[in-house]
């Protein structure tokens, strides 16, 4: 089960996706809900979500067939981003893993959806593209302890974080500009429901996570390899500033693989999903 949003001729709309069922518009099965994934995750608790998925009766849904998804929404509060986080992914970049997590922050003018094309911009020569486990926040945290963020997450998803490498390499301190290009930001097409990720994989450490260039695992790792964990990663963030509804963390990849114009990049997460955009040279 999982929520994503929908393009149609009449724009876009937030949907469920429930195994064997189909997809069903969210305002038809969730009563009360609003008509948008971002109003969802604002205003109706994951559990509640859930439950009224789960007892919605079977007429309510209908074939995904040919049904083109987008980005789940494309204006969160924040977008956190986490580098240096898989050791093995440090090492390959002759760098140590810090001491505390190295972060920075991403507008949501960087965000597309499965599908859309990843500009290259004229600026860089060398542009990467991550694979990475997104934690999405469902309900707003500030200061909590690393037992309690989960509570606060809403759902998971997986993303495509992109890197000017070439900038980045001049000097650390260009790390935003190297991370802000129009789609530097790929994320969706499912936002699974904590709790269900949960309860198929038992915890969040067992996720396998692939960055995916041309059809290939470019790079594999689980999530347990990880420095700091997706619960660190929340309560440390939440002590810097609060974590809204929708805001999304993005934990950081198993390895970057270069990308070039032609290219399909994509981030595989078994239990999760699978995003794949083309990559095409900017004007």
């Amino acid at each position: 089960m999982y929520l994503a949003t929908v393009r149609s001729e009449g724009g876009e709309t937030a949907v469920v996706v429930d195994g064997d069922r189909g997809l069903a518009a969210v305002a038809d099965v969730v009563p009360g809900a609003p008509a948008t994934a971002l109003g969802v995750i604002e205003s109706v608790a994951e559990r509640d979500f859930v439950q009224a998925v789960r007892s919605a009766p079977d007429s309510a849904f209908s074939p995904v067939g040919d049904t083109v998804f987008t980005a789940p929404y494309t204006r969160p509060r924040k977008i956190w981003g986490i580098g240096l986080n898989y050791v093995e992914h440090a090492s390959d970049l002759t760098e140590s893993v810090p001491e505390e997590p190295a972060s920075f922050m991403k507008g949501d003018h960087t965000i597309i959806g499965p599908g859309d094309a990843i500009p290259l911009p004229r600026q860089s020569d060398r542009v990467t593209a991550e694979g990475e486990l997104g934690v999405v926040i469902g309900r707003e945290c500030r200061d909590v302890g690393e037992d309690a963020a989960l509570d606060h997450v809403w759902g998971v998803c997986t993303i495509l974080d992109q890197t000017a490498e070439d900038i980045l390499a001049r000097n650390p301190r260009f790390l935003t500009r190297s991370k802000n290009f129009p789609g530097f930001f790929s994320f969706g097409p499912a936002i699974v429901p904590l709790s269900e990720v949960l309860a198929a994989a038992g915890r969040l450490a067992d996720l396998e996570v692939a960055t995916v260039l041309n059809g290939a695992d470019h790079r594999v790792n689980t999530v347990a390899h990880m420095r700091y964990s997706p619960e660190f990663l929340v309560a440390f963030h939440s002590q810097v500033m609060p974590l809204f509804p929708g805001d999304i963390i993005s934990t950081g990849t198993p390895g970057a693989a270069h990308i070039r114009p032609g290219d399909v990049a994509g981030c595989r997460i078994p239990g999760v999903g699978e995003l794949s955009n083309p990559v095409v040279q900017g004007p």
